[in-house]
Formats: structure tokens, C-alpha cells, sequence
């Protein structure tokens, strides 16, 4: 009889902290970049009626010894039916002869991973003496964003910037709770970044979230919002200036508009990228250069990190007996 563990997004966030995670990324990024893992392209099915998409992300890394799938399905009129706009899920399988092992909850997962994944660019770009961060986007995004960030760096301060006021009072209050450090809520894109040592765009935003000229130098910058091509949370012109970082050279220039506008237009190229993650995080790259200098680092997102979070996930969760056990 398979025992099937499942996780709740409560059991996932009591099973891990996000340190685990940020290491675990750190695994994971290594292996795309110097390793062999599975990822196939994900697989994607429209319906037309309701207006819906789902999305199935496989990926197979033999150092985890797990087989995982992320199924994320998007549907229209979610909104104008109490239901989530998007609901997912990640399912793992043992490696070694394909049992199922786990069902874990993907919104949990995806956001948890996201954040770790700008940790670990922070951890391995950001000036060593950072104190203050800049968020852009008040919605679940930027909260593991800045909870990465403060897991890597000694913050003391916290900037959150949203077009929605409330959102960004939600924010600095429920953080700063969290966190325990001073969040202000900035009236402006330019009062948010100005002192900012680290920058975090996790936003809907399709065009760009503050100006290039308002940076300070040497400021470190992850954006997680942008990852369609025509949308472009970040100006081309601190793309331009800036050490380009990317998860997955493929994956960043086929999807973010944050590097195919300025492409487009003739302000870098391709060669603009200086290494992925997982090479700097490898030894194989290096990473910032002078303490004045903008780093930035853009992801977009791949099957692996979603395997590598719920892997350690499951893991710590069977060592302290958290998740529901079904018998298939």
C-alpha cells in the first residue's frame, strides 16, 4: 500500500523556513547551469469555454532522486466566483521506481521558490553592507520577497511601493509584524528606491515600475514580475548600465519583455547576459565586481525550482510527521 503525503500551504510554511529554501535553490540553479536534469518544455492546454489555461511543468534531477510535475491552471471567471484566479499544484515521485510521494500546494511552493531565488541572487550580487530594500508589488510576491532578502542580508528597513494603497498598508503592517523591522509605505516609485541597497519588483505592472535615473549606485535589483514578452517591469536603460544575471539564459529571452524590449530596440544584446545564477553560485561565473556598480538579476522561473522546494519540503516534513497520509 503507497502512503500519499499531503501539504497544505500552513503544513508547507510550518515544514520549512525560507533559508532551507534559499539553499535549496541554491542546488537546484547549480544543477541547471553545470548539471544534466530533465526539463522538457511545459506542456500547455487552452480551453475555450470557460476561458481557461492549464500549465504542467515536469523536471527530473538525479541528485534529488525525485520526479516532480507543477500543474497550474489560470481561469478568467475565478474572479467573479470567489475562486483564485490561479490554483495549482506540485507533484512528486520517488526517482528510484516512480512511486507517488506527495501533493503539495503550488501556490505555496511557487512563492516560497520565487523569493529564494531572488535570496540567493542577493546572497551572491548584493553589497554586503546592505541595510534597506525597496518593494515593488504589496501582493504575495513581494512578501517572500523581502523575507528572502532579510534571510541573506541584515535589514533594517523596508520600503513597499503599490499603485493599490491598501495593498501597501496591508504590507508594511502584516511585514513588519513578520519581520520585525520598519516598513514604510513610499508615496512615490522615486522616494522608494532612492536610499534602497536591494530592489524587488514583484508586480503586475507592464511598464516600468520607477526611472533608471532615480537609482543609487551600486544598488542590487530583482524583478520576478515581468514574464511575458511585451511586459517590461524595469527600464531598458538600467538594464544597459547594469551586470545581467539571469536563472536560465533560454527561458529569460524567449518569455521577459524585462530583456526583449531593450533587445528589441537595440540597447543590448544576448551577449548582455554576464552568467547565469547557477554559475556565479558554482564558482564558474563571477558576480559583482565593484561595490559602485548595478547588479541585476531577472527570473522568470523553471520546473527545477519548484522540484528542488518541494523536495526539501517533503522531506522536512517527514521528519517531523506534518501532512495529511492517504492510502492509494
Amino acid at each position: 500500500m503507497t502512503q500519499l503525503r499531503i501539504l497544505s500551504g500552513e503544513q508547507i510554511r510550518a515544514a520549512i523556513s525560507m533559508k532551507d529554501i534559499v539553499e535549496a535553490m541554491e542546488l537546484a540553479f547549480v544543477e541547471l547551469s553545470t548539471g544534466s536534469p530533465e526539463m522538457p518544455i511545459r506542456a500547455h492546454i487552452s480551453i475555450a469555454e470557460p476561458e481557461g489555461t492549464a500549465l504542467f511543468m515536469p523536471s527530473y534531477m538525479k541528485p534529488s532522486e525525485m520526479i516532480g510535475i507543477k500543474t497550474v491552471t489560470l481561469f478568467e471567471d475565478n474572479r467573479n466566483n470567489d475562486l483564485p484566479y490561479i490554483q495549482g499544484m506540485v507533484s512528486l515521485f520517488d526517482g528510484n521506481n516512480g512511486t507517488p510521494r506527495a501533493v503539495l500546494d503550488g501556490m505555496t511552493i511557487t512563492s516560497l521558490r520565487t523569493g529564494a531565488a531572488s535570496g540567493l541572487a542577493t546572497r551572491l550580487l548584493a553589497r554586503k553592507d546592505s541595510k534597506i530594500c525597496a518593494i515593488f508589488g504589496g501582493g504575495v510576491q513581494g512578501r517572500t520577497q523581502l523575507e528572502a532578502v532579510c534571510a541573506v542580508r541584515d535589514i533594517k528597513k523596508a520600503f513597499i511601493y503599490d499603485a493599490l494603497p491598501t495593498a501597501a498598508e496591508n504590507f508594511a503592517r502584516e511585514m513588519s509584524e513578520t519581520l520585525g523591522i520598519e516598513i514604510v509605505v513610499a508615496k512615490s516609485s522615486k522616494e522608494a528606491v532612492k536610499d534602497a541597497d536591494i530592489i524587488c519588483c514583484a508586480s503586475i505592472a507592464e511598464t516600468p515600475v520607477f526611472d533608471d535615473q532615480n537609482l543609487p549606485a551600486g544598488v542590487h535589483i530583482n524583478a520576478v514580475g515581468s514574464y511575458k514578452p511585451h511586459v517590461q517591469e524595469v527600464p531598458g536603460e538600467m538594464v544597459l548600465r547594469s551586470r545581467l544575471y539571469v536563472d536560465h539564459r533560454e527561458s529569460a529571452l524567449e518569455e521577459t519583455g524585462d530583456l526583449i524590449i531593450p533587445i528589441k530596440k537595440g540597447l543590448i544584446t544576448e551577449e548582455h547576459i554576464v552568467a547565469e545564477i547557477g554559475e556565479v553560485a558554482a564558482g564558474k561565473a563571477p558576480g559583482r565586481s565593484s561595490d559602485s556598480e548595478i547588479t541585476f538579476f531577472k527570473t522568470v522561473g523553471v520546473a527545477v525550482q519548484d522540484l528542488a522546494a518541494a523536495t526539501i519540503t517533503l522531506r522536512r516534513a517527514e521528519e517531523l510527521d506534518i501532512g495529511t497520509m492517504v492510502e492509494l
